[in-house]
């Protein structure tokens, strides 16, 4: 391992240019840094399953098969990374914030997200199977065929979240306000809209069988107008 490391800096211990595995960052936790910032490091298929990396910063690192399950990750920051594939199932991540990064195919199952933020970050196929997720927010964030069955959106703002093809069954939208964004192609089975606003969301591939699921919200003439033709009506 080559480490080019900062003096300690206000408790913050930073880690630059390094390849590390658990062999190398178990000795970072033990010397006691009150926190741990790592740049530019690269982490690839990595096991950092169940570590107390709580309050860690990472910047624009490679994780990408990176495995944090069970760690314990809350108030860690994550900015420009990339993370594909990464596993982060059952993981503590309470108050944690990702920006910018490339979180596609990673596994949330069974994760504590709540007061997670995601933001201008790629989710696509992601799970969230099973995870707690009060105050869990997306913003700008792609979620294309992800897995976001029985999760709250209720009374959010929901600025761009693309969720073509993903899986909503179940999801409670409730007074939610669509900022543009997309729903097309999705599993909305069993999904609540009551008092939504979906007059900026791309509804198109929504199914008739589906569009009782929008009683109770506001859309547009157009979005209507969609609608409709499902029943091979014309709006003139």
């Amino acid at each position: 391992m080559s480490v080019d490391s900062s003096a300690p800096l206000s408790g913050v211990h930073t880690v630059q240019h390094a390849t590390l595995a658990r062999a190398d960052v178990e000795p970072l936790l033990g010397a006691g840094h009150p926190w741990l910032r790592f740049e530019d490091c690269d982490f690839e298929g990595a096991d950092l399953s169940r570590l107390d990396l709580r309050g860690a910063e990472f910047h624009r690192c490679n994780i990408v098969e990176t495995s944090f399950f069970g760690a314990a990750l809350t108030q860690s920051r994550w900015l420009r990374c990339r993370a594909r594939q990464a596993d982060f199932a059952s993981a503590d991540l309470v108050d944690a914030a990702f920006q910018s990064c490339d979180l596609n195919n990673t596994s949330w199952r069974r994760a504590k997200l709540a007061s997670v933020a995601y933001t201008g970050c790629k989710l696509t196929g992601a799970s969230f199977e099973a995870c707690s997720a009060l105050g869990l927010s997306f913003t700008e964030t792609l979620l294309v065929g992800a897995h976001l069955r029985g999760l709250s959106f209720r009374k959010a703002t929901l600025q761009e979240l693309d969720f073509s093809d993903a899986d909503l069954a179940g999801a409670d939208f409730r007074e939610a306000v669509f900022e543009g964004g997309s729903l097309k192609d999705a599993n909305l089975k069993g999904a609540r809209f009551d008092g939504a606003d979906l007059r900026l969301a791309d509804l198109s591939g929504v199914r008739l069988v589906d569009a009782g699921l929008f009683r109770g919200a506001t859309i547009s003439f157009q979005q209507a107008a969609v609608l409709v033709t499902e029943l091979g009506l014309r709006v003139l």
